[in-house]
């Protein structure tokens, strides 16, 4: 799929569908919390959420006292959503439209956090360019979670082939630049009643 398909297949879904009515919402995103709680950050650290959307785990961050949070999705309209959610607590958001496959981060951040971006990305190419960003866009000692479908989870999300990893393949990607801090499997209930397994890995820099 082209950027621009990629980018217009987003639009259409957000366009379209409401945020209750899509496989991957969450009321709480508990596993994405509970592992940024863990990595003990000051309330002003610099928290970037990659494929973010209209996802609710940027009102937890506000709810919990985080200060700097950016919010990157491919989708304006995800992101305009997610606006008019939060109404006046947008402005303490930074919002980034962008396709995260050619994204160059300016700013160094203390957390990057990626629940279902990265296995989108099945070209060898756009991986290694991610895995980049990441490098150059956290700080020294700063840490990274990362969730993406286990290999007992779909081969597809939303009509689109991914790429499925393990404990041991996901470490794999990072291990050169990142120490594996812990991983976990879990299972996420879709509003449809399917279940779909996740694994996710924390890292420090």
């Amino acid at each position: 799929m082209s950027d621009l398909n990629k980018k217009e297949h987003w639009e259409t879904i957000y366009k379209t569908k409401d945020l209750k009515n899509v496989s991957w919402y969450q009321d709480t995103p508990k596993v994405s919390l509970d592992f940024i709680t863990y990595f003990h950050l000051p309330k002003t650290a610099k928290i970037i959420d990659v494929g973010g959307g209209d996802s609710l785990l940027v009102d937890h961050l506000l709810d919990l006292g985080y200060e700097d949070i950016t919010v990157l999705d491919i989708s304006e309209a995800a992101i305009a959503k997610a606006k008019k959610r939060l109404g006046r607590r947008a402005e303490k958001v930074k919002w980034i439209n962008a396709n995260i496959a050619h994204f160059v981060p300016d700013e160094k951040y203390d957390l990057w956090h990626d629940r279902a971006t990265f296995h989108f990305l099945t070209d060898k190419n756009e991986i290694n360019h991610y895995k980049n960003a990441i490098r150059e866009g956290i700080a020294p000692g700063a840490a990274l979670v990362i969730g993406t479908f286990s290999e007992s989870g779909p081969e597809k999300c939303s009509g689109i082939p991914i790429t499925r990893y393990s404990k041991e393949s996901l470490n794999e990607q990072f291990k050169d630049h990142f120490k594996k801090v812990k991983c976990t499997y879990t299972d996420h209930k879709t509003p449809f009643n399917t279940t779909q397994n996740f694994i996710f890995c924390g890292f420090k820099k």
